[in-house]
């Protein structure tokens, strides 16, 4: 697989320079799929970019989702007719818009769709991240047919939580390109 088929999708705000995400493009060559505006995410302009992106590529793409950006796959797989179009996709700390402090900031984002993902996937999920419950992760997980792991307290497994180029995740993307 190319590198540039593998595409990141950060979350609200984007990821910035020492996320993992960021480091693994650098790395790997993987792409970005850049958003319109990260400040102000609207679900339909995300999913149309995404869209975009996927039948850009030359061959199947594997989607590297992280908070926001694991929402994305699931809407994004919820209506486009193109999933096919995806290997498999790594979903990592998903963010949560339905908390009720995320409710007025994301308001398109709701519902969140929890129909099986029509391509393998893997959710890592952390038992302390203040972005989502780890119990509503793994309902996430489930929903989507996704296979949970259950990173510990790693917080919102970003830069913050002190990962530097999180070499164990990049082992699980690896996996999931060689399935």
């Amino acid at each position: 697989m190319k590198p540039s088929n593998v595409l990141t999708l950060p979350g609200w705000q984007s990821s910035g320079p020492q996320h993992w995400q960021t480091l693994w493009e650098a790395r790997h060559g993987y792409v970005r799929v850049e958003q319109h505006d990260w400040m102000r995410p609207l679900r339909g302009d995300w999913i149309a970019r995404l869209e975009e992106v996927v039948l850009s590529r030359d061959e199947p793409a594997v989607l590297v989702g992280h908070s926001l950006g694991c929402m994305l796959v699931s809407a994004w797989a919820a209506h486009s007719q193109n999933t096919h179009r995806v290997k498999g996709a790594l979903l990592v700390a998903p963010g949560d818009p339905e908390r009720p402090e995320m409710r007025d900031l994301l308001r398109t984002w709701a519902p969140v769709p929890l129909q099986a993902l029509p391509f393998v996937s893997v959710l890592v999920a952390s038992r302390d991240d203040p972005y989502c419950d780890f119990e509503r992760a793994r309902l996430f997980a489930h929903a989507w047919g996704s296979q949970f792991m259950d990173y510990g307290n790693s917080g919102h497994i970003n830069a913050e939580s002190g990962l530097a180029s999180w070499p164990e995740g990049h082992v699980l993307l690896q996996d999931l390109m060689r399935d």
